[in-house]
């Protein structure tokens, strides 16, 4: 079964509450932080931005509670609850709430919010099974290792090195550029950049200097620009 990993934002306004669970997600194997806030307003404004599969979500807050940043919310993602209040607990499943956590968070209690989070994803998304997905091998440390192009990111030149960057992890392998470049779909991935080639579907923003994935900036050279915007283009037409 393929790894799930999930993207986390933590909103409380307590920074001691705040750092605890900031702690555990880093401990945990299948959480990756996003991004954290004190504050619903800083919250609402900050997810327009950011992708995000999961919230750790105080409810009594300043100015906004929990609740009314739910309402404000025009994608919601999934949601764990984490209050110091046993009254919110009906209301918060209204709101489809994975679980509701009562504070202080001890560190099962956590994993067994963060399990029910993961099934919940994995249901949600096995249409796409990863035996189904497109994937290249790479040969890394003598051995061959398969890379889902879904998850695949970009690829670095580094000398006589290229490094791999996934969703996952990244990891480096002796080989060229070019060898990879005839490898992938051109209809999906770009060489960019003399040392980039990206997965298009991955770019959040570009300019004429940069591309942004994942609050990453890698460079774009002058001359590829047209290629990419007439790359992105076709995939709008195909979408």
């Amino acid at each position: 079964m393929e790894e799930v990993l999930l993207k986390c934002a933590v909103v409380d306004d307590s920074s001691l509450q705040r750092l605890s669970i900031v702690k555990m997600i880093k401990d945990h194997p299948n959480l990756k932080l996003v991004a954290e806030y004190n504050n619903a307003i800083e919250t609402k404004n900050g997810l327009l931005d950011i992708e995000t599969d999961l919230i750790f979500l105080d409810i009594e807050m300043p100015i906004l509670s929990g609740f009314e940043l739910l309402d404000n919310l025009p994608n919601k993602p999934q949601i764990i609850f984490v209050t110091g209040k046993t009254k919110y607990a009906f209301k918060a499943f209204d709101y489809d709430a994975v679980d509701y956590i009562h504070k202080p968070v001890t560190k099962d209690r956590f994993n067994n919010a963060v399990t029910k989070a993961i099934n919940l994803y994995r249901l949600k998304n096995q249409t796409a099974a990863p035996e189904d997905e497109d994937f290249i091998f790479v040969k890394s440390n003598l051995k061959n290792r398969k890379v889902f192009l879904s998850k695949l990111k970009y690829i670095q030149a580094l000398g006589d090195y290229v490094k791999f960057v996934t969703e996952k992890d990244n990891f480096v392998v002796l080989a060229t550029m070019k060898s990879f470049e005839k490898q992938l779909p051109s209809e999906r991935f770009l060489r960019t950049h003399k040392s980039y080639i990206v997965n298009l579907d991955k770019i959040e923003r570009y300019n004429s200097k940069n591309i942004e994935i994942e609050k990453e900036l890698l460079p774009l050279s002058r001359h590829k620009k047209n290629d990419l915007v007439e790359a992105l283009a076709a995939i709008q037409e195909e979408s």
